[in-house]
């Protein structure tokens, strides 16, 4: 893989800033590594790559809270358009981290708002936050919770985490962003349980309403269909056997079939 992006043209996070797209339509696709390394030769010369100290595939970490009885969880799983996920999202090699509420509306439109997460260690987490209003450490982080989160933030649990690697491509234009996730892995604070995506590559195409975009019919071509994929709630359906998953179940074996079929 680093191989291939060394043919691509960088762009650094300043010359990013007004592609933040905080406010955008996801569409999210599905495939596995050796497919990723065909799509990325076919779309050098479409977009920059995002480098960032030299690096050009870049740990994060994520944190995800829910309520005791994963409320926001049984949302999504119900079908629920409108919902929430709040989490810790970690920059891992450069040390920042965000504490962040992501809102979908029922029209398919992602607000995500976020504050700097001051002196967590994504390197060592301790998995003992709690979100209480007496708490004078936590007392920016209750405000903004209360303003942008549904739920109340006293009733916060630590449910699953997640590491990855990331790509970040943006296209000459500067009118989207291609997130490319790869090593997926998951561990449960609930249950204790563990499980490695091992191949699976999950793609996230973000742009501010259906702008034309040149990977889709790369997507296409190498059949790579949009394909739902939680992280929080794929993560915690295979950690945590107590949770429903009805609804998830077909895409949970839509996944394997992807795993099984790679080429």
């Amino acid at each position: 893989m680093t191989e291939i992006l060394s043919h691509y043209e960088p762009i650094n996070l300043e010359q990013m800033k007004d592609i933040r797209l905080m406010n955008r339509i996801d569409t999210k696709f599905v495939t596995t590594e050796p497919v990723l390394r065909r799509l990325l030769e076919m779309a050098a010369d479409d977009y920059f790559v995002q480098e960032t100290d030299g690096l050009r595939v870049s740990p994060y970490y994520t944190l995800y809270f829910d309520t005791p009885d994963c409320a926001m969880y049984n949302r999504h799983q119900v079908g629920h358009l409108s919902r929430q996920k709040i989490r810790i999202r970690s920059y891992v090699s450069a040390g920042l981290s965000f504490l962040e509420v992501k809102t979908k509306n029922n029209h398919g439109r992602t607000k995500k708002k976020r504050v700097t997460m001051e002196q967590f260690d994504a390197l060592h987490p301790q998995h003992d936050i709690e979100f209480h209003r007496q708490d004078e450490n936590f007392v920016n982080y209750d405000e903004f919770l209360r303003t942008y989160l549904h739920y109340d933030p006293e009733h916060l649990t630590e449910q699953i985490e997640n590491r990855f690697d990331r790509i970040t491509l943006v296209n000459k234009a500067k009118t989207e962003r291609l997130t490319i996730d790869t090593h997926l892995r998951f561990n449960n604070i609930a249950t204790g349980e563990q499980r490695s995506m091992g191949n699976l590559v999950i793609i996230e195409l973000k742009r501010d309403g259906n702008q034309p975009s040149p990977i889709l019919d790369k997507l296409c071509d190498l059949r790579i269909h949009p394909h739902g994929f939680s992280k929080y709630c794929i993560g915690s359906a295979l950690t945590n056997d107590s949770l429903r998953r009805n609804r998830i179940k077909p895409r949970l074996r839509s996944i394997q079939k992807i795993l099984s079929n790679q080429s």
